[in-house]
């Protein structure tokens, strides 16, 4: 069993990630690092967790030997500092997207995972998942030819004082599900975009967004001549899919992101639609099953440091490009891998967590 120290118990530790844990066959949680003792101690009751420590005792916890992993779900603006001191001691890191606030950010974690000889793992969890990796394949293999547009909206209403509304911690709609649109397009063309246009909404009457966009809309260029436009929002109603145009036909995923629905796939070729719903698994769980996979096997994750990395480039671009009015360009290297079959893992869904 991997051990994990779940770092941050906010909302997406306690609803998604802690009770996936146990969903994985191969991992466990052995610690919980928060700010609020008595809402750990909670949590670490429900789960059965040994140990909760506070955000002072972090490094006393990275150099003890009762954790092998940590799984950091802290404000964007925390991920490099609490990455950085993991892989400094040793331990290998599951990170939640968007990788970091900054390029610079982003490298500084990378070189710091490599110089360790640990394992930096990106949290993307539909890499894992049954439909997600399935539409990948049905392009692949060319069930609607060459793809060359794709479209997506994942919206929904976030409720104020979430800190996702701040723009200290890099907040925002685009951070936070427009990344899923980002690293979707990206894995669907199979290639880096290199042109970004985008403008947004950010209305005066909502205090939710007084430091953030509402929604934003983009389109991304890539080298073949694909576009793929989305998108995201924070105050509208609760959307997520997105559909692929090819050269011969259509494929739809809907939903395509959220984690607590079973994916559902049309394709649509010389008049023939075929409709898929997959099995309904726990994101989460596949996601821990995976990295640690890799972690005993000793194999560098998919989604490692330099894929965040791939999308945190667009995720700026987007940004300037919206602020600026004028497409920015984007310069990233070609992943040299792409979300596959063997990479899914049929975690099984649970009931038991506990939200405070």
């Amino acid at each position: 069993m991997i051990r994990y120290a779940v770092v941050g118990a906010g909302w997406i530790s306690q609803e998604a990630f802690m009770p996936g844990v146990a969903q994985s066959g191969n991992s466990t949680i052995a610690a919980i690092v928060t700010g609020d003792l008595e809402k750990g101690a909670k949590l670490a009751a429900f789960h059965n967790v040994p140990q909760v420590v506070s955000y002072d005792d972090y490094d006393a916890l990275l150099a003890s030997d009762t954790i092998d992993a940590v799984y950091i779900a802290l404000p964007n603006s925390m991920h490099a500092d609490y990455t950085i001191r993991a892989a400094k001691a040793g331990k290998h890191i599951m990170v939640e997207k968007p990788l970091a606030v900054s390029v610079e950010e982003g490298e500084a974690m990378i070189a710091a995972a490599d110089a360790a000889g640990v394992f930096l793992m990106t949290a993307y969890r539909l890499h894992h998942e049954p439909g997600t990796v399935a539409v990948l394949d049905q392009i692949a293999k060319g069930s609607i030819g060459t793809p060359l547009i794709f479209q997506s909206v994942f919206s929904f209403q976030m409720a104020p004082g979430n800190h996702r509304l701040q723009a200290a911690h890099w907040g925002g709609p685009l951070q936070d599900v427009g990344v899923y649109c980002v690293n979707a397009a990206r894995h669907i063309f199979g290639e880096e975009p290199i042109e970004a246009t985008a403008t947004l909404a950010q209305p005066a009457d909502d205090p939710r967004f007084a430091e953030v966009e509402a929604t934003l809309a983009a389109t991304l260029r890539f080298p073949s001549g694909g576009l793929a436009q989305f998108i995201c929002s924070f105050g509208a109603a609760a959307v997520d899919n997105y559909r692929v145009v090819g050269s011969n036909g259509d494929i739809e995923l809907d939903p395509a992101f959220k984690f607590d629905f079973a994916m559902k796939m049309r394709l649509r070729r010389d008049g023939v639609t075929t409709a898929i719903t997959f099995p309904q698994i726990d994101h989460f769980g596949a996601q821990v099953a995976y990295f640690s996979d890799c972690i005993t096997a000793g194999t560098q994750p998919e989604a490692d440091g330099a894929e965040g990395l791939a999308d945190m480039r667009a995720l700026l671009a987007i940004e300037a490009a919206a602020r600026t009015g004028k497409p920015q360009p984007i310069q990233s290297p070609p992943r040299p891998r792409h979300p596959t079959s063997d990479m899914v893992r049929m975690a099984p869904v649970t009931t038991h967590r506990l939200l405070l």
